[in-house]
C-alpha cells in the first residue's frame, strides 16, 4: 500500500474514531500530497516524493513549535507536536548518530576530503548515497567536526 493510500485509509479510521487532532493532521498530509499531484496531473505519487513532502511538513512543524514556544503559546505548540507525531508515523526512521558517523567516514574517504573546505564534497556524496536515510543537520555537524580535526 502506498503512502497516499495509507493516509487516505487512516483518515477514514480517524473519522470513525472521532479523533479530531489526528484527522486534522492526516488531512494536512493529504492536502500536501494532493497539491503535488495537481502540479503533475498525476493520480498518485511515488513513495519517495511523499517522503520528501513529509520531511518538508516535519520541518515546518518543528519551526512552528519553536516559534509558538518562544511566543508563549504552549497550546498551539502542543497541537503542532501532535501533528508532528502523526507525520513521523509515515516517515522511515533516520540513521542514528553511530551509523551517520560511519557514513561520514566513508564519504570522506571516497571524496578524498582533507579539510573544512571539502565539506560540500562530503555532503554531496552523503546526500547522493543516503538521501532519506540520514538527518542532514547531524551529518553536516559530524562531517564538519571530522574535517576540522583533520
Amino acid at each position: 500500500m502506498s503512502l497516499v493510500e495509507k493516509v487516505s485509509s487512516q483518515i477514514k479510521d480517524a473519522l470513525r474514531a472521532r479523533n479530531q487532532a489526528r484527522l486534522t493532521a492526516l488531512r494536512n498530509i493529504r492536502a500536501a500530497f494532493l497539491n503535488e499531484m495537481k502540479k503533475n496531473g498525476a493520480d498518485t505519487l511515488p513513495d519517495e516524493v511523499c517522503e520528501t513532502l513529509l520531511r518538508r511538513l516535519e520541518k515546518q512543524r518543528r519551526e512552528s513549535i519553536e516559534a509558538y514556544e518562544q511566543g508563549g503559546r504552549k497550546e498551539l505548540a502542543e497541537a503542532e507536536r501532535a501533528e508532528l507525531a502523526v507525520i513521523h508515523e509515515f516517515l522511515p526512521r533516520l540513521a542514528d548518530e553511530a551509523q551517520t558517523r560511519a557514513w561520514v567516514e566513508e564519504a570522506i574517504q571516497a571524496s578524498g576530503a582533507s579539510g573544512p573546505r571539502d565539506l560540500g564534497k562530503v555532503m554531496g556524496a552523503l546526500m547522493t548515497a543516503h538521501r532519506g536515510e540520514l538527518d542532514g543537520k547531524l551529518a553536516r555537524r559530524l562531517a564538519a567536526e571530522r574535517l576540522a580535526a583533520g
